[in-house]
């Protein structure tokens, strides 16, 4: 099978994708999220998902930008070699994945087939792949899960089976119905035993009763004679205790209608009681002392007690007068100011008296001081003390001058205060005689209001509401303590009715006679009917044990020659039994031996497969493989070492060139004469340059058998493919959203085919994607072609 063209609709990214596929190798190439894992998921689901399934990976796969009612849709040309040899038959497949709406059209070989199940099934049929995981563990490679080869073990050894013995159906099937028939013969358990346990239980107790049934047959007459005594003796016993139990139903009832009696009579009194509570709540309700309510009254008082306060306080404060305190004499504000002036001119005189005489322009006649200290002799001229002195006497002036300046400031200071102190006080006088008239209009209101000459009559008409309130809720208390939170509109005909309920009981306590007058009649007969009864229960023992002996003892000596010959029956059944176990053991026996040998050459046939491959990938260095016949694990013979390894201990580009050769072993040998496209996604990512391109030579040969369809980032194996689909970044401007796209291109192509032997073009260099204008068309690669460039 080769697939020829490629279509999806609203699969993740590729809201409308067209791609045509060559028959060799196809490589599509895009960098990351340009959806190349998306179209390797689509040919699975297009070749082995069937359209009406339910699976919720299926919502997953819908296109982010989808409309509500969009869902997955698939649609494939392909090829298929003619059987006959008589060329290529053409045929194309197409699924919307809709749930139980999901719809399906295979067009092949002038059939068109609308049934799913037909569909899928004439699918495998064409490809040799029978279910998905079957396909991913085989022909369906990610980078990924190359080590997956057992993801469908079952199909896997089914197909390795037929393709090595050429049968058309597996032995898992057979395998598992052998199991179940061994399981359903040999089962040991207690709840659910096997056929053959039950035939023996059977058999044991077919024998057993045959045995039994002799000496039943003696003792049957005897336990006859025993169950017609033990009857007579039930019938005596019962009578007995039919007359005790009637005496005693008539002292229970008398005793049920005293306690009745003595109910009704509490309640007589309870209603009676609660009747002349209520007349009394009703009198107190009528005649409150004060026509306002107690909370109103409460409220009232509670102004007036603190209008009155504030009335006192008020009072109070005004009940002293204002003292006006006089100013004080004042000093006149500028009597500092002469002194100063004073001071400043005697300075100002010493100063220049000083000066003259340092400069010679006064008298030489002046007299001289002269001042011997230390040593030194100074002379003082009579000009220089006298400059001193008044100097002297003018800083004086000055001190006495600062110090009148500083008692003017604070004479002042204090006039101010004494002023603003008398004016504050006079003021507030005015406001507090104010708010007296206010609080006393208001005391006047409120005792008008509650009809009141003052305070004390306020205080004495709430203490008497509150106490009348009290009275009323001590009395309510008790009347719901009587009868709850009944009406009492009904208290009276509920009293006659109590009144008249306790009459009827005594006079059905007198009808009963004078068994309702004894207080211990009760206890007596109850304890007449317990002696009764024990004695009816021993009289039914005895009876049901003769009954039971009876019944236990039914046979005869048709009933044990019936016995024998089920003994017999259940003897053969047992060996046909045993016999059939037998053959199913020895056949589960000869398919696993068969199964082995198949798994054997299997392997044998992978490992010369792989030897070829392996050794021309790794470029001769590993040249032995071993695979393992029960789990197809793998070995390498490792050179340094000399000895075999796993391949799990080797480097991952080492471990994927392995599984890599395994995966096309195996789809050469489980697909038989069948030959699915190999979809590959990357698988030599851990791979250096040399071991790729001589992987990438191998899967070149092996497209000339197989159509390899290679899903990768990277454009060094472009140079090799026979077609190269170039995929647009996730960024890349679709033409449905740019208005300078062709008319007549796809929606959403999402991809661009370069020529072979070219690479695909460069992306522009400022990082933006280009636009399906950009890319170039599709061109036939073949040899010739190789040199070409974008």
């Amino acid at each position: 099978m080769r697939l020829t063209r490629l279509q999806l609709r609203n699969v993740r990214r590729h809201a409308d994708l067209d791609l045509e596929l060559a028959p060799g190798l196809t490589v599509v190439r895009g960098p990351n999220e340009s959806g190349k894992s998306t179209i390797q998921r689509a040919i699975e689901l297009g070749l082995t998902r069937r359209v009406t399934s339910g699976s919720g990976d299926l919502d997953g796969l819908r296109s982010w930008n989808a409309e509500p009612d969009d869902r997955p849709w698939v649609r494939f040309e392909f090829e298929q070699d003619d059987p006959d040899g008589e060329g290529t038959k053409a045929g194309f497949v197409e699924k919307a994945f809709r749930g139980s709406k999901g719809t399906v059209r295979l067009q092949f070989d002038r059939e068109n087939i609308t049934d799913p199940a037909r569909a899928d099934e004439l699918l495998a049929e064409l490809s040799g792949i029978p279910s998905e995981a079957f396909f991913r563990s085989t022909a369906s490679v990610r980078h990924h899960e190359l080590d997956g080869l057992a993801r469908d073990e079952a199909a896997l050894r089914d197909r390795l089976q037929a393709s090595i013995s050429g049968a058309d159906r597996g032995t898992s099937r057979a395998r598992r119905k052998l199991e179940r028939a061994l399981f359903e013969l040999h089962t040991k358990g207690e709840k659910n035993p096997g056929r053959i346990k039950a035939t023996e239980a059977n058999l044991a107790a077919a024998t057993a009763a045959l045995r039994n049934g002799e000496v039943a047959l003696g003792q049957l007459e005897a336990d006859r004679d025993a169950l017609a005594q033990a009857r007579a003796a039930r019938a005596a016993a019962e009578a007995k205790l039919a007359e005790h139990r009637s005496m005693f139903d008539k002292a229970r009832l008398a005793e049920r209608l005293i306690a009745e009696r003595d109910q009704a009579r509490e309640r007589f009194e309870r209603y009676s009681a609660a009747t002349e509570v209520s007349k009394q709540v009703e009198a107190l309700e009528a005649s409150h002392p004060s026509p306002n309510g107690l909370p109103a009254l409460r409220e009232a008082l509670t102004k007036l007690r603190a209008t009155t306060m504030r009335i006192r306080e008020i009072q109070a404060v005004l009940a002293g007068e204002v003292e006006v305190v006089q100013p004080l004499v004042e000093a006149p504000p500028r009597a500092w100011r002469p002194t100063a002036i004073a001071a400043l001119v005697v300075i100002a005189v010493a100063v220049g008296i000083g000066i003259a005489g340092q400069l010679g322009a006064l008298p030489r006649d002046l007299p001289e001081l002269t001042l011997n200290g230390l040593g030194t002799v100074v002379t003082l001229q009579g000009a220089t003390i006298l400059a001193a002195l008044l100097a002297l006497f003018g800083v004086g002036l000055a001190l006495v001058a600062r110090r009148q300046r500083a008692r003017a400031r604070r004479v002042r200071r204090t006039k101010d205060l004494r002023e603003q102190e008398v004016e504050r006080r006079l003021r507030g006088r005015s406001l507090l005689e104010q708010e007296l008239q206010g609080e006393e209009a208001t005391l006047s209101d409120l005792l008008v209001a509650l009809d009141a000459p003052d305070l004390t009559a306020v205080e004495q008409l709430a203490d008497a509401e509150e106490a009348h309130v009290g009275k009323i809720l001590r009395l309510r208390a008790q009347l719901e303590g009587l009868i709850g939170r009944d009406p009492t509109n009904e208290l009276p005909a509920l009293r006659d009715k109590a009144a008249l309920e306790v009459e009827q009981k005594t006079g059905a306590i007198e009808e009963i006679g004078p068994l309702a007058k004894d207080p211990r009649a009760r206890e007596r007969l109850e304890a007449d009917v317990a002696e009764a009864e024990r004695g009816v229960s021993v009289a039914r023992d005895g009876e049901a044990q003769a009954r039971a002996r009876v019944e236990q003892n039914p046979v005869d000596a048709e009933e044990v020659a019936a016995h024998a010959e089920r003994a017999a029956t259940w003897t053969e059944q047992l060996a046909m039994l045993q016999r059939r176990a037998r053959v199913y053991d020895a056949t589960l026996k000869a398919l696993d031996a068969a199964e082995r040998a198949t798994m054997r050459t299997a392997t044998r046939y992978l490992e010369q497969r792989m030897v070829a491959d392996l050794a021309r990938v790794t470029a001769g260095r590993y040249r032995r493989v071993q695979v393992d016949d029960e789990n197809l694990g793998l070995r390498v013979y490792a050179p340094e070492l000399g000895d075999w390894v796993d391949v799990t201990t080797l480097s991952q580009g080492t471990l994927d060139t392995v599984y890599l050769a395994a995966r096309i072993g195996l789809v050469r040998l489980v697909t038989g004469d069948r030959r699915p496209p190999l979809v590959m996604d990357d698988p030599f990512v851990t791979l250096d340059d040399d071991r790729a391109k001589r992987a990438l030579e191998l899967l070149k040969d092996i497209s000339t058998d197989f159509q390899v369809i290679y899903l990768t980032t990277s454009d060094r194996y472009d140079a090799a493919a026979d077609k190269v689909q170039v995929l647009a970044p996730a960024t890349a401007l679709t033409p449905d959203l740019d208005p300078s796209a062709e008319p007549g291109r796809s929606r959403t192509n999402g991809h661009a085919d370069v020529p072979r032997g070219g690479l695909a073009p460069a992306a522009p260099s400022n990082g933006a994607a280009a636009t399906s204008d950009e890319a170039t068309p599709s061109v036939e690669t073949g040899p010739a072609a190789a040199e070409t460039t974008a």
